[in-house]
């Protein structure tokens, strides 16, 4: 077993390897094609930040190891939240805007209160995957107008963009794309085998090593971003990569997980789906007193996680 924890560690660098290739790859040639740094930022680092989750899961969902499908989503966004986002509070105190109150903040409890119904019938159909992913296409576009109109006012736009210069030519931008996913799906192999070698040797569901182990390890480059982020006072850009991140894992990663292979979800208990619901709702208040999430209500999302490990990981 030892192995195969030190597998799924180097299984996550090389998911977080993946998604830099891809991501630069991906923005490099954007800019090439005459995309502004804007648009690459709500759709190429969007959504290659969300490779790792998209990939593990997929590769999962056709090995018909569903649990880990869609365990992955639920603690990717409950690990998100009161990790990430909580140690990216510690490290310095997360500032929010006017716009993540009044539409991100709310879109996301909107769209997790969702995810019950979508798990009614014990699985993620095919159909409901589809309208899930094509959800997505219609928050991309929203987000850009909405983006652009901010820009236009002469509003500063507060979103992930890389560093990113123009270098080589569109072939080795091809090429780092081709490289990337390559490597993200090389690294979902080893993490999904190993993490259901650990799940056999402890005795434990694969639910709950989707939610725990695999969950953590696709999060890795959101966790570096956030608080690689908070080091350095963007603080914003800490928040905006959670809360974008955790409504593609919904729409983009259970979406296309289930429209390429329907998912069962009868692995999940209830504590899981209401410790995702619970996480999200009670952000809200917390991004409105005083419009940041102090280090006091940082501490208290890590500790969270805590109790939640505590209760669901065998003694």
């Amino acid at each position: 077993m030892f192995v195969s924890v030190l597998l799924i560690l180097l299984a996550c660098l090389i998911l977080f390897a993946g998604a830099e290739l891809l991501v630069r790859g991906g923005a490099s040639l954007a800019l090439k094609l005459g995309l502004t740094p804007l648009v690459v930022g709500l759709t190429v680092v969007a959504f290659g930040t969300s490779m790792p989750e998209l990939i593990v899961s997929l590769k999962a969902a056709m090995l018909g190891q569903s649990d880990i499908a869609v365990g992955n989503v639920v603690g990717s966004n409950i690990f998100n939240i009161a990790v990430i986002l909580g140690l990216a509070a510690v490290v310095y105190p997360v500032s929010t805007h006017l716009q993540v109150l009044r539409w991100d903040a709310p879109l996301l409890v909107g769209v997790t209160l969702l995810v019950p119904l979508t798990f009614l019938d014990g699985s993620v159909s095919r159909f409901e995957g589809i309208v899930l992913a094509l959800a997505t296409v219609a928050y991309t576009w929203w987000a850009v107008r909405m983006a652009k109109k901010d820009e236009k006012l002469g509003h500063e736009a507060h979103i992930d963009i890389p560093e990113i210069k123009e270098r080589g030519s569109i072939f080795t931008d091809v090429l780092k794309i081709v490289a990337g996913l390559g490597v993200l799906v090389f690294g979902s192999q080893l993490l999904v085998v190993h993490a259901v070698k650990i799940a056999e040797a402890l005795g434990v569901s694969e639910a709950v090593i989707g939610l725990t182990i695999i969950a953590a390890g696709t999060s890795m480059p959101e966790l570096a971003t956030s608080v690689v982020a908070a080091f350095r006072k963007q603080s914003d850009i800490a928040l905006g990569n959670v809360l974008g991140s955790n409504l593609f894992n919904i729409l983009f990663v259970l979406g296309g997980s289930a429209a390429v292979h329907p998912v069962r979800t009868s692995g999940l208990q209830t504590v899981d789906l209401w410790m995702m619901i619970g996480i999200t709702v009670v952000l809200l208040p917390m991004l409105f007193t005083g419009r940041r999430l102090s280090r006091g209500e940082g501490l208290v999302l890590v500790a969270c996680y805590g109790g939640y490990l505590t209760y669901m990981w065998p003694k």
